[in-house]
This record gives C-alpha cells, structure tokens and sequence, in this order.
C-alpha cells in the first residue's frame, strides 16, 4: 500500500526543500513516525510534547479535512493523498496599509485609524 504525503511550502525548510514523499503508513500515527525518522526537524511542527497532533497543523486526505474521517485513527486507504497545511497568521499595520474590515464597510486610511478599532460606514 502506497500515500504519498504533499509538504506545503511552509514547512519545506525542514524537509531539506521535499515537498512530496511516498511511503506505507497506515494511519496519521505512523505517518508522522515517518516524518519524524525523515525529517526530525519536521517532529515539532508536528506533534506537541504529548505527542498529539498540533493544535494548528490540519491534515487533509483527499482533501478531506482528517477530523471529519474518524481523526487521527483513520486507516489510511492505497493511493490516498494527505495534505499537512500548518496555519499560518499574521499580518501588518505598516504605514499606507488598509484596515480590512467586514463585507459592507470600507477599508479605513492610517489617518482615520485609532487605537480601538473601527469602522467607516
């Protein structure tokens, strides 16, 4: 039984820049005993000191979030294909930068910025 694993660019740099990477595992536990003796530079991104999945890093398989396939016990299946999408966040407030606000209002200007945030309708 063969997956194959898509590494996003964001966690290439600790794949040595491997984005993709065929192995057997059967399930998310052995997947990331893989990724570890592979990658070990990958092993904190992944799991927490627990050992459990990180809060932030969402695995599809088939694009299929995991979560909604039984979690991380989900037996993996000949020819899947699993995607690990770590969040990212983040942002700027540079100068000449918009505000973003909700669907209806306008973007607001540094100049009609202040320190609690608001919106121009």
């Amino acid at each position: 039984m063969a997956i194959t694993v898509q590494i996003p660019t964001a966690l290439r740099r600790h794949t040595d820049g491997v984005g993709k990477l065929d192995c057997a595992a059967t399930n998310l536990g052995e997947l990331f005993s893989v990724l570890d003796d592979k990658f070990p530079a990958l092993k904190p991104h992944l799991r927490d000191e627990a050992g459990q999945v990180r809060r932030f890093l969402n695995v599809y398989v088939n694009e299929e979030d995991i979560r909604f396939l039984g979690g991380p016990g989900y037996t993996f299946q000949d020819g899947d294909e699993i995607l690990l999408v770590p969040s990212i966040a983040g942002g700027t407030n540079e100068p000449g930068d918009l505000a973003i606000p909700p669907s209806g209002d306008r973007p607001l200007h540094d100049d009609e910025r202040n320190q609690d945030f608001c919106f121009a309708r």
